[in-house]
């Protein structure tokens, strides 16, 4: 009878304790900025739910093996004076079908509840007004491409909000311009990879604005670690707003400040002459201004180093020769809020020692070091900072 009570206590304690540490543990894994049990999705909710529903079995599944396991040591524990061989028990059928169907049962209810989410979130119908994106991933940085709107961008994704009165769901294709990588916002949606030669898909329908987090969830190379990746869930005006911005190329901005410029009254903004930054200039034209670069600190002479140098090779600048696809889109690079698919923030201090050193940042990245001079990185660094 001692013995019974005893391992009543013990069980008590043991399920007092696991129920504190799993309600311990989701609480703290929600507030987390990468956290599945925080879904604002719903393939998110879905695949949140189905967590907690085999967490929950295996949870009993535990309870039960520790429970047996627990009674076998308390009740056929050696005792000072038990010297006869305990009764020995040789095969039962209703022990041998119990741990042969249960476990049968158990796989069938998780296969069932397994099926019904795959099939709900990859087959769920596309709506007429969803938002396509193609993504691309490359080492190590995220290239996302808006076909309805002709809008290429670099490791941040716009998306719009979807709420019930105005539902828009994202519709993604995803492929790889390397290796294997793999796209993860845990608020929004499973992992899904991205592989060389093939087009994979996956939805979301962010129910919330704000800043979601994620990363490259496929080990792609030495700087994997720093393959992130930021999701902005914008309302509907304001994703309008940003698609227009990035639909401009630099020229088109560019042409709109000389002419706010030129206005009476507007200052001597313009007093410096020439061709305002990322407007395309005739052969003779570049070659007679690429020739005389002088030491000022302008936007104009950090173009002209710009599109002397391999980057243009690499990175492409709309209105301009820059026309490289290997690295990211600079057409508007300070509208984006980091550097390096978010290794460090997007400042002018870290954009300059980026272009002095990649390496110092992301040690392995795919770009090199220009070895510029310092006033060259300087020049370079002003005009960049007027891709907007």
């Amino acid at each position: 009878m001692r013995d019974r009570l005893q391992l009543a206590r013990w069980t008590r304690g043991a399920i007092c304790a696991a129920s504190v540490l799993f309600v311990s543990v989701r609480l703290t894994a929600a507030s987390l900025p990468g956290s599945i049990f925080a879904p604002y999705s719903t393939p998110a909710s879905e695949e949140k739910k189905l967590s907690i529903f085999v967490l929950l079995i295996a949870a009993v599944i535990f309870s039960g093996v520790s429970s047996l396991l627990v009674y076998a040591l308390v009740r056929f524990r050696s005792r000072p004076h038990d010297t006869a061989e305990p009764p020995q028990v040789f095969g039962s059928m209703q022990i041998e079908l119990s741990w042969t169907i249960i476990p049968i049962l158990i796989i069938v209810v998780l296969f069932l509840g397994t099926a019904r989410v795959l099939f709900s979130v990859q087959d769920a119908p596309r709506p007429a007004n969803a938002l396509d994106v193609i993504v691309v991933g490359h080492q190590f940085w995220w290239e996302f491409r808006y076909p309805q709107y002709n809008v290429v961008t670099a490791n941040e994704l716009h998306v719009p909000v979807s709420s019930k009165a105005e539902p828009r769901e994202t519709f993604l294709k995803l492929t790889s311009a390397d290796v294997m990588h793999s796209f993860w916002v845990p608020k929004l949606g499973g992992k899904t990879d991205l592989l060389p030669n093939r087009v994979n898909e996956m939805w979301f329908d962010p129910q919330e604005p704000g800043l979601y987090v994620g990363q490259c969830a496929q080990f792609c190379g030495a700087q994997h670690a720093k393959m992130l990746l930021r999701v902005y869930v914008d309302t509907p005006d304001k994703f309008q707003q940003w698609i227009a911005e990035q639909q401009k190329s630099q020229a088109e901005i560019a042409n709109a400040h000389l002419t706010m410029a030129s206005m009476p009254n507007a200052g001597n903004q313009n007093s410096a002459g020439g061709n305002p930054p990322n407007t395309q200039a005739t052969n003779g034209e570049t070659m007679a201004q690429s020739a005389d670069i002088s030491d000022a600190v302008t936007p104009q002479n950090g173009q002209l180093v710009f599109e002397r140098e391999a980057c243009i090779s690499c990175h492409t600048v709309q209105g301009t020769v820059a026309n490289g696809r290997y690295g990211p889109d600079l057409t508007h690079l300070m509208s984006r809020a980091t550097l390096a698919a978010g290794a460090v923030e997007n400042t002018p201090g870290n954009l300059e020692a980026w272009i002095k050193d990649p390496a110092q940042f992301k040690p392995g990245c795919l770009m090199p070091a220009m070895h510029l001079t310092d006033r060259e990185n300087q020049q370079m660094t002003a005009y960049l900072l007027t891709l907007k």
